[in-house]
């Protein structure tokens, strides 16, 4: 990615155990506040945003199902858990000042507003910042899906995924001591490599609408704007190496 890549407009994928901190389930007050002035400070720039949320920090539809909970059922149940999230991150910046709407692919109009596209085009023209709740509203599909088929609807320069670690490794580093971090990679070697930063659905959706896939460090304060300005550590994922 290049240091002087100016971007209009940015999908962040966060992941609800990124919401967590140092807990070991729910979601860390601490923790969110960060990265809620993480994004302000890009909104700050210019940048139109929008976010989503997962949902694992609090139930994951493929757990439920694995304790005998039928599959649909269960990922209805983590479709919840996102909206959940996307209000908590919701509060932390607006708290920042940043103007925030939640739109969910479930109706549920009480706490937010149903996902819309040119709605959700349209609160970004404004000035505000938008998170997308609820994943795609169909069962079968994770919120990693849901991030690549909204930065395509919303025509999006780029897909910031934010993870615990700053970037794509050969294996994950947590478990194994010897493992390569790359820089950039194409989506077919992420696919033919089964490199688990995000199942093939959201690859291909990528590949399929030429939108750039940059996996950086959610943990690390600041992360966000340094990947952004081109100096942070992260890997690229797009059509060329």
């Amino acid at each position: 990615m290049n240091s002087g890549r100016k971007f209009h407009r940015i999908l962040l994928k966060i992941s609800g155990e990124a919401l967590m901190g140092d807990e070991p389930y729910g979601i860390d007050g601490e923790t969110v506040n960060r990265i809620a002035s993480d994004i302000r400070d890009i909104h700050r720039q210019g940048i139109q945003v929008c976010v989503v949320v997962g949902g694992g920090n609090i139930f994951r539809g493929i757990s439920g199902a694995a304790a005998g909970m039928e599959r649909a059922s269960a990922d209805y149940v983590g479709m919840l858990a996102t909206v959940m999230n996307a209000l908590t991150m919701q509060h932390a910046l607006e708290k920042t000042d940043v103007a925030t709407r939640v739109l969910s692919a479930i109706p549920m109009a009480t706490v937010c507003e149903p996902y819309v596209r040119r709605r959700a085009i349209h609160h970004m023209g404004k000035g505000r910042l938008v998170i997308f709740a609820a994943g795609t509203g169909n069962p079968f599909f994770t919120t990693d899906t849901a991030a690549a088929l909204r930065a395509a609807e919303m025509g999006c320069d780029a897909l910031f995924k934010g993870t615990k670690v700053d970037g794509v490794y050969s294996a994950d580093p947590e478990l194994e001591v010897e493992t390569e971090r790359y820089d950039s990679l194409t989506y077919l070697s992420v696919l033919s490599r089964d490199l688990k930063v995000m199942d093939a659905s959201a690859i291909s959706l990528a590949r399929e609408n030429r939108i750039p896939i940059v996996v950086f460090s959610i943990r690390e304060p600041g992360g966000l704007s340094s990947v952004i300005e081109g100096n942070g550590a992260h890997t690229i994922i797009g059509e060329r190496e």
